[in-house]
């Protein structure tokens, strides 16, 4: 397999294309087709850690991307009026206190806090108090001393990340082609892709194609009927509607979710503008009405005129078929409610490099794929679905979703917390005992019991060693700037205009 043609542009062509020029170097031909006449859907401006590793993998300076993407840090997600009005937690990155012999730490908080203690979970986690303060700053562990438990992402401008790629992948021997594709050509034997066709006429052949085309999925769906999951019986939410604002201070280095009447508006801050949009469910809200609501809660004037977006939530019931894999929207899509959606290219970039085909397709590995895409998409979908099932509003939508049933996996999950407060982590699934404790809590989950062996501690050392995991949070970030001066030092952005053509998450 030498010859790679990737199929779109958009974050996750370049994406593909920057990490396959990286690893294959000069082993392989890669060519990426994408038109200009085509906008782009970003659906990630908002990211989780990993992302890090990603970048880090190409050897991308993190002060030059950043500011080349207008970006911005995050450490984690806050979450107003899910649990009802007036209500927030967040979901902040990092570790939340830390374990003590076999047992996590927040065993001991449940100790405390059924022993009548008064102890604020989040207090031990040093991004939740430094996102609190709007503070950020890169942690240098120190040997010798504890691990801070700080980790971070980033907020950026989706279209300027896949134009930094862009320059990335074709300064590493991409070549892209200006076209539109007006076929797919197969194989009249076996039915895998021979080549694509533009309406130019020019005909590009491969050994190997990425489909990266959006939601059509013109070449694992439109040529290879990969077939399609959907998943809105529970995720119901099937519109969102966004529109970029004025920035506006501080520059919190954290995204908001906020419940609305039928679904959520998100907040993503940028150094230039920020992002805005509103999730909702069709069934229960009409768009004008959508976007009034999203229109009425912008934190400054509106940069654009509102643009919509319909999807149904799922994934191809098969990401790689025959020739074809299949990233981005052409594989599928959840609403980016935990900033899941650039992650999930990011993994399922890795995941082929590791099963990568030789000078022959094993059905076999084929198969692996299929079967790793299919665990990871179904943990984020019941980790999404666990904050419309343990929602505490009244409106109709919301007791529609607080009532709907939800997957078995999920409703396992939930009975070993409520029990005990167990959180077991299957498989290395992408979301830590640390995010699932929050989201729990946050919307009000909680357990009958807790971790026996937290009882070994007597009173007094319970209390200190809660207080000691709650100073080294505070100290962390203490020693942090406020995030719009850390920006300002290190990775500041020329003030440009931001792309208009495409819709941005």
């Amino acid at each position: 397999m030498q010859n790679f043609v990737i199929a779109g542009g958009g974050t996750a062509g370049w994406m593909a294309a920057a990490a396959l020029s990286r690893f294959l170097g000069k082993q392989a031909n890669i060519t990426l087709v994408e038109s200009d006449a085509i906008g782009t859907i970003g659906v990630g401006e908002a990211t989780i850690p990993q992302i890090r590793l990603f970048n880090q993998g190409l050897g991308i300076d993190e002060n030059a991307f950043v500011a080349a993407t207008q970006g911005s840090f995050k450490l984690g997600i806050q979450f107003d009026g899910w649990g009802g009005d007036g209500q927030s937690y967040i979901h902040a990155f990092g570790n939340m206190g830390r374990q003590l012999g076999l047992v996590g730490y927040h065993h001991y908080w449940l100790r405390a806090l059924k022993g009548g203690m008064v102890n604020d979970l989040w207090a031990a986690s040093p991004c939740a108090v430094a996102a609190d303060q709007n503070r950020f700053a890169r942690v240098e562990e120190q040997p010798g001393q504890l691990p801070s438990g700080v980790a971070y992402a980033y907020h950026f401008d989706a279209g300027l990340y896949a134009k930094f790629l862009r320059q990335y992948a074709e300064a590493n021997g991409v070549k892209r082609i200006e076209g539109l594709i007006a076929e797919v050509a197969q194989n009249p034997e076996n039915g895998s892709i021979q080549s694509l066709r533009l309406e130019s006429g020019q005909a590009i052949e491969g050994d190997f194609f990425i489909d990266c085309s959006g939601f059509r999925g013109l070449l694992i769906e439109g040529a290879l009927n990969a077939g399609y999951d959907d998943w809105r019986h529970w995720l119901p939410c099937d519109r969102a509607v966004a529109v970029p604002c004025e920035a506006s201070e501080p520059l919190t280095p954290y995204t908001k979710s906020s419940a609305r009447k039928a679904g959520w508006q998100w907040r993503i801050p940028l150094q230039h503008r920020t992002g805005n949009g509103h999730v909702y469910s069709s069934a229960h809200i009409s768009d004008d009405e959508a976007t009034s609501i999203l229109l009425e809660n912008l934190d400054g004037a509106a940069l654009g005129d509102p643009r919509q977006l319909q999807f149904t939530t799922g994934k191809r019931k098969r990401a790689w078929v025959k020739n074809c894999v299949a990233l981005g929207l052409s594989a599928g899509f959840m609403e980016p409610l935990e900033s899941t959606s650039i992650h999930l290219i990011q993994s399922a970039i890795a995941r082929l490099l590791q099963l990568l085909p030789g000078d022959h397709l094993a059905e076999a590995e084929i198969a692996e794929y299929n079967r790793q895409t299919d665990f990871e998409w179904e943990r984020i979908r019941d980790f999404l679905v666990l904050h419309y099932h343990a929602n505490g509003r009244s409106e109709p939508f919301w007791q529609a979703v607080r009532d709907a049933e939800i997957p078995d996996s999920l409703a396992h999950k939930i009975a070993l917390f409520e029990a005990n407060g167990r959180i077991i982590r299957e498989h290395e699934e992408l979301f830590t005992e640390a995010g699932w404790l929050q989201v729990l809590i946050g919307q009000g989950i909680m357990p009958e019991g807790y971790h026996p062996l937290a009882d070994q501690l007597s009173e007094k050392d319970l209390g200190e060693f809660l207080k000691l995991a709650g100073q080294h949070a505070t100290t962390v970030a203490s020693r942090m700037p406020d995030h719009g001066d850390y920006i300002a030092h290190h990775c500041a952005a020329e003030q440009i205009s931001s792309p208009t053509n495409r819709i941005v998450a």
